[in-house]
């Protein structure tokens, strides 16, 4: 099988199973809620057959093998019985987050496996991972391997406290205490403002080190931290682009042209890595197929929370005033923004991927 083939398919998969996890999510809080469900759909219409009907709902395998579908009764007419619409607001918000909450847990267990795979991190403990050539702390000596133990002074156990303390002393001498095998190094230099946020201001990876899992369930902890982490650094792009941390360009958003071309260079570079590690015990394989799975399933989630009409975030912002001041914004109303915004998403998306495709994002791995 062709790497490139592998890609594609791998990029099939992952969005088909991305979007049919989220919508499995609705079914099963959904059927929880005593909300009826008439038909769970794996992949999208036209219909092949269907497979079987249980407790009232009909499951289907379609033609289109991209993800999948929940035809939930009465979705917008309060006066059907057993209906969506007609449950509790509380009922309704509960099965409109439950697809957001499948894709973070799904993050979650990815998350796991990466763990288990490559080891727990050394929580407290920031390492240098990688040096960058003719930057600042080549020059100052600093080596991959390292253990940033101090900062000017300060006791340094996460990667934020050192990137703050850089940050605040642009173009200033700081001096760090490090650990390198059984020794403490005392380095002195300067970060450069005139460096990009690419380059860094010292021209380091910084990352944790790790400790072999001794089972599975010893991975979670850390499997939840890193997703909540994620969760935070996706959230804060856009105040990070406001305050001018990072440019507009950076945080571009990928289309299906552009995640087709980063599959396709994570699954190379995850063959070409497993390969070398065979010939080679010290060459450690990479993971970027995992870790690009784990960013998209995070950003789907979150995306789908955004409060625009057609999403499942709009429909939250339509339930709140119910739950809360025991009004209910008229159906008809409802309906009809929620038709309208989805035609003029499905434009807006057109028009995206149409650019997508003329000029993709250029995303370059480590």
């Amino acid at each position: 099988m062709s790497v490139s083939f592998l890609g594609g398919l791998v990029f099939v998969l992952v969005f088909a199973g991305m979007i049919l996890v989220h919508e499995l999510g609705h079914f099963i809080v959904a059927r929880l809620m005593r909300i009826e469900v008439e038909e769970f759909g794996i992949g999208f219409p036209p219909r092949i057959l269907t497979l079987f009907t249980w407790k009232g709902t009909k499951f289907s395998l379609n033609w289109i093998p991209l993800g999948g579908f929940n035809r939930i009764k009465g979705e917008d007419d309060p006066t059907i019985a057993g209906g969506m619409a007609a449950a509790a607001p509380w009922k309704r918000l509960t099965v409109l987050l439950a697809g957001s909450f499948m894709n973070l847990l799904t993050a979650v267990l990815a998350y796991s496996l990466l763990f288990y795979q490559i080891g727990i991190p050394k929580i407290h403990t920031v390492a240098i991972a990688e040096v960058t050539q003719g930057s600042p702390a080549e020059k100052a000596g600093i080596l991959a391997g390292d253990i940033v133990l101090a900062a000017n002074g300060e006791n340094i156990e996460s990667v934020s406290e050192l990137q703050a303390i850089i940050r605040a002393h642009l173009d200033l001498p700081v001096n760090l205490s490090l650990k390198r095998g059984d020794q403490q190094v005392e380095i002195r230099l300067t970060p450069l403002s005139s460096r990009t946020t690419k380059q860094g201001a010292i021209g380091v990876l910084l990352g944790t080190p790790l400790r072999p899992a001794g089972n599975w369930f010893e991975t979670l902890p850390f499997s939840f931290q890193a997703t909540y982490g994620t969760v935070r650094e996706l959230l804060a792009l856009p105040g990070q682009i406001v305050a001018g941390a990072i440019q507009p360009q950076e945080a571009q958003l990928a289309g299906p042209r552009s995640i087709w071309n980063l599959f396709q260079q994570s699954v190379s570079r995850d063959v070409e890595s497993r390969e070398a590690s065979a010939q080679d015990a010290d060459q450690r394989p990479t993971n970027y197929t995992l870790f690009t799975v784990i960013s998209l399933t995070i950003s789907l989630g979150i995306l789908n929370l955004l409060p625009i009409p057609a999403l499942d975030g709009g429909r939250i912002l339509f339930t709140l005033p119910e739950l809360f001041f025991r009004r209910r914004l008229p159906p008809k109303f409802e309906a009809v923004v929620h038709g309208v915004s989805f035609i003029v998403l499905l434009s807006l998306l057109g028009y995206f991927y149409i650019l997508d495709f003329i000029n993709p994002v250029t995303i370059n791995l480590p």
